[in-house]
């Protein structure tokens, strides 16, 4: 379906377009005159979208952002259960916040997120280091919340919602470069993986309307962004029907209408689940040139048995089936994955499994753990924690030492090459170099000469390390020439 085709999703309600620049102004101009809010993010982008959901509602409130928590009166964390060392990192940081509140009585502490719904009665009862906990879904009762706990009462609220996606919101873009922002369009999980909490914390999977993610995309371009990420837990089974004629929509659609804003808006999206993509929605990416060509697939492990175990709902040959697919669809995607080393029960033999299908789907990049066993998950109650820790970090340093090649080689092979770069920062080492990214997500560093920041660039790379490209600027002209060799 076309966006351009559906009148219905064409309409933007004019009345939301330039709230988030009312509020960041207002924090900024007006500070004086508001209370003062302080909140740090931990886990996944979807912790980070949030955050920003909770400065719009507090902004709403009589609330400005700082960046200084001793002048706050309220500190919020907004948290992550994936992993114990995330748990273990916000309770040093709520021990850290609890210092200042013994000099600062009025101070309120909260939790937000996923750690909030999980651990809520520890956090208030036991430990009693804060002063509310809010769960992913009720953010709009922090008003209430706050009240509550002013008044001396412990503020809670971790009801899991089927509607809630914070449709109507328009978030406050924090520590925002003003180049690239994400865009949540849906929540929750329906898949039980069962090493993961997410589906326990974060609740059923519910979609966005795309009226509401088509008018932020087009407010956010309006306003000088040049890049979208779409953010879910899984954004491939994103799906939603027209009230109105029952018309769908879904993932690849929304992707479709979302590229069709404007050329020169890129539009990302995290994260895949490799069972839920589809062909529809590579062929959309191949069709688009600000469709960027990457995909973050995690596949956890590269052996069927311990898939299996994992719930993923694939198995081996499968994922690199879909893998082959998206090369041959797209032959110049860069994929990315998640590794997960130490499995229950996992044999010397099915680790050997992940390290090859590494080499088979050649990831540009991976996000790679050890398996950290998380209370309640189906595989806590299923399967015995078994590979000692020793075994877990020796599999994991040969997985990081592996992608690190392979990223070597895939930035190597990138040389000679010039790529189209959305430029998004200076660089970290020098004022005099800025940094952008491809199509395919690799960062690219290269002398700033006269380009700026928020606007396209064509770089030559003349040289990489596994993290990064380095290149010099060259002229769009040497770019179309290098297309049409």
């Amino acid at each position: 379906m076309m966006y351009d085709d559906n009148p219905t999703l064409k309409k933007i309600d004019e009345s939301k377009q330039g709230d988030v620049f009312f509020k960041e102004q207002l924090a900024g101009q007006h500070s004086e005159l508001l209370k003062k809010f302080y909140i740090e993010s931990y886990g996944c982008q979807m912790n980070f979208s949030d955050s920003e959901i909770v400065a719009s509602i507090l902004s709403d409130n009589g609330y400005a952002p700082i960046r200084d928590m001793e002048q706050a009166d309220l500190i919020l964390i907004n948290t992550c259960s994936i992993r114990e060392k995330a748990e273990d990192t916000v309770r040093k940081r709520l021990r850290v916040f609890d210092q200042l509140k013994k000099t600062k009585p009025a101070l309120l502490v909260g939790v937000l997120g996923c750690m909030a719904e999980r651990l809520k009665k520890k956090l208030l009862d036991e430990e009693k280091l804060v002063d509310m906990v809010v769960g992913p879904d009720a953010y709009r009762d922090l008003p209430n919340l706050i009240a509550t706990a002013e008044e001396g009462d412990k503020g809670i609220n971790v009801f899991l919602s089927r509607e809630e996606t914070y449709a109507n919101i328009n978030p406050v873009r924090l520590g925002s470069n003003g180049v690239t922002a994400f865009v949540t369009i849906m929540r929750g999980c329906d898949n039980m993986c069962s090493f993961c909490v997410v589906p326990f914390t974060r609740g059923r999977e519910r979609s966005r309307d795309p009226f509401s993610i088509l008018a932020e995309c087009n407010d956010l371009f309006a306003r000088g962004y040049r890049e979208v990420t779409l953010l879910g837990q899984n954004v491939d089974s994103y799906k939603w029907s027209n009230p109105d004629n029952g018309q769908p929509v879904d993932f690849a659609d929304l992707l479709e209408m979302t590229a069709q804003i404007d050329p020169d808006l890129r539009v990302r999206f995290s994260t895949s689940h490799p069972k839920d993509i589809t062909d529809k929605v590579l062929h959309n990416m191949a069709k688009y040139e600000n469709i960027c060509k990457y995909i973050h697939l995690p596949v956890q492990s590269g052996n069927s048995n311990i898939l299996k175990k994992m719930n993923r709902t694939y198995d081996r040959p499968w994922y690199i089936d879909k893998v082959k697919r998206i090369y041959e669809i797209m032959p110049d995607c860069a994929i990315s994955s998640d590794m997960i080393s130490g499995f229950c029960g996992e044999t010397d033999e099915e680790h050997e499994d992940t390290l090859s299908i590494m080499k088979i789907a050649n990831y540009s990049m991976s996000y790679m753990f050890y398996y950290s066993e998380r209370p309640n998950t189906l595989a806590h109650k299923k399967f015995e924690d078994d590979i000692p820790l020793s075994v877990k970090k020796k599999r994991l340093s040969e997985i990081i030492q592996l992608q690190s090649t392979i990223s070597a080689a895939h930035n190597k092979n990138c040389e000679g090459t010039i790529y189209k770069v959305l430029i998004e920062k200076e660089s970290k080492k020098s004022k005099d170099d800025l940094a952008g990214r491809t199509t395919q997500n690799k960062m690219v560093v290269f002398p700033r000469e006269d380009a700026q920041i928020g606007s396209y660039a064509y770089t030559k790379i003349i040289d990489s390390t596994s993290a990064t490209l380095k290149g010099v600027l060259v002229s769009e002209a040497d770019f179309l020439n290098q297309q049409k060799r």
